[in-house]
């Protein structure tokens, strides 16, 4: 298999490695970015290390890409697009940045615009969507910026300490990010 790097401002973009267990693991326990995704499971390391085997491989439904700051190679974090429709050229798109002391500096910006970009130029995509949950104004903030358009309303999606929260849908088609970002490579 071919090793794809993703290069962006200060951080790339690769696949999963055996390596990257110790960290993904700590990643995967970060109590704040479970809240945020909505995550409620606990897993565990052999676990993590079958699910890290699973996605070092290239799959035809989904690309799960590892964030690493390049300054450290200190892996921030991931990006996926999954539920990768090849017929209707559409797909969700997720990502978590592990510590609060790697959050809003813009590493998932350029995470979230590098794996857009490898989504439409690259797989071909037309529309990429996700979803927010209302309690995260931040990354709703962050997705507008980058040209997600708000699209519906998912009420009382997550159950998370006995209380229910909504989750916001919003897409970016291939055309709007174009018209946003600088030219696809």
């Amino acid at each position: 298999m071919t090793e794809i790097q993703i290069e962006g401002s200060d951080i790339y973009l690769r696949y999963a490695r055996e390596s990257d267990l110790d960290e993904y693991f700590t990643f995967i326990q970060d109590p704040e970015m479970n809240i945020l995704t909505g995550s409620q499971r606990v897993f565990t390391r052999d676990e993590i290390a079958a699910w890290i085997s699973k996605i070092s491989i290239v799959h035809c439904g989904r690309t799960d890409f590892m964030i690493i700051l390049k300054e450290t190679n200190e892996l921030l974090g991931e990006v996926v697009l999954n539920e990768i429709d090849s017929i209707n050229r559409s797909a969700n798109i997720r990502i978590g940045i592990q510590g609060a002391e790697h959050r809003g500096k813009g590493y998932g910006t350029v995470a979230m615009i590098e794996m857009l970009r490898y989504g439409f130029n690259t797989l071909k995509l037309h529309r990429i969507h996700l979803g927010v949950y209302t309690f995260n104004p931040r990354a709703i903030h962050v997705y507008e910026k980058i040209g997600f358009t708000k699209e519906g309303l998912q009420r009382d999606a997550l159950y998370l300490d006995g209380k229910y929260h909504d989750m916001i849908t919003m897409a970016i088609l291939e055309d709007e990010f174009r018209s946003l970002h600088e030219p696809i490579r």
